[in-house]
């Protein structure tokens, strides 16, 4: 596959999961977060298990055990990814979808930030100018005014800090196991569970109302985890990280599109700035330092 051809299925998987979003908040007319959650992520994990058991005994042919360690890591990996989900879905009772995409997408800027913290790894400087853009941006998305920021806005913020966390641990995962289809099916299997448990203790799931969201159902399990995961894992073999990147967090433009065009929702006027700004600070964060290193193994005499 061309780098071109793969960078278009990355940006067509950055559709997929910025549609989502509609889809997500759409579905809460007819039931409650953890039971559209446990439904998604089994549906969105039996289409991929075929995908991870390939992919496990490719790996284990060649040798690659998962360790008890990183069985660990896995768990603490499907919480962190279960409390994105949650948090996510919830949130989007009280607040838009083009609020739900631009906050989402605030993860790019804060994995370097996770990443120092658990490992060590410190971030490029163009972090320190990211997140008081971010940051700025934010306050400009809610018009200037601090008291529209809603609980779910809050939710999401506290959610993209756990999508960063599945970000920087499941990276380490994949290049130690070589198993990023497994792992992320875990991932979804866990999430389903728990949202499931979750539901009944909770909530009051039940078929009449499933049955009346299947239509956001079939999109967010089929199209948003399913195809667009493996869009993913197919892309970004052949589009470097931080490239590929750059072009999933588009998905957050096309959530204030769907946004636009489908529930008729519109932000301030200063509120375009803002979601600008924020979309400003994740191309910087990711585009800088793959610049940097482009640059640094070109120079003669590099390492």
């Amino acid at each position: 596959m061309s780098r071109t051809l793969a960078a278009g299925t990355l940006l067509l998987c950055a559709l997929l999961w910025g549609m989502a979003f509609i889809a997500q908040k759409s579905a809460m007319q007819y039931m409650e977060p953890l039971t559209f959650a446990f439904v998604r992520y089994f549906l969105g994990a039996f289409l991929v298990t075929p995908l991870a058991i390939r992919e496990y005994r490719r790996q284990r042919a060649n040798g690659v055990v998962v360790t008890p360690g990183q069985w660990w890591r896995i768990g603490i990996l499907s919480l962190a990814f279960f409390a994105g989900v949650w948090l996510q879905q919830s949130a989007l009772l009280t607040t838009s979808v083009t609020n739900g995409g631009f906050l989402t997408s605030l993860y790019v800027i804060l994995t370097p930030v996770v990443t120092y913290i658990t490992m060590r790894t410190r971030p490029h400087p163009i972090v320190y100018l990211g997140a008081p853009l971010a940051m700025l941006g934010i306050y400009l998305l809610t018009g200037a005014d601090v008291s529209k920021f809603t609980p779910g806005d809050i939710m999401l913020l506290f959610g993209a800090i756990c999508w960063a966390m599945q970000v920087a641990m499941l990276g380490e995962l994949v290049k130690e196991t070589g198993m990023p289809v497994f792992v992320s099916t875990i991932n979804f299997y866990a999430t389903a569970v728990l949202a499931m448990v979750g539901a009944f203790a909770f909530e009051h799931p039940a078929l009449g109302p499933i049955g009346n969201g299947w239509v956001e159902i079939v999109y967010s399990g089929i199209f948003s985890t399913g195809v667009a995961f493996t869009l993913q894992a197919i892309g970004q073999q052949y589009v470097p990280p931080a490239n590929a990147a750059i072009v999933l967090s588009s998905e957050s433009l096309f959530a204030a599109l769907g946004g636009a065009l489908l529930l008729n929702e519109r932000l301030p006027p200063i509120g375009y700035a803002g979601a600008a700004i924020i979309f400003i600070a994740i191309i910087l964060v990711e585009a800088i330092p793959a610049f940097a290193a482009k640059r640094t193994i070109a120079s003669p005499g590099s390492a």
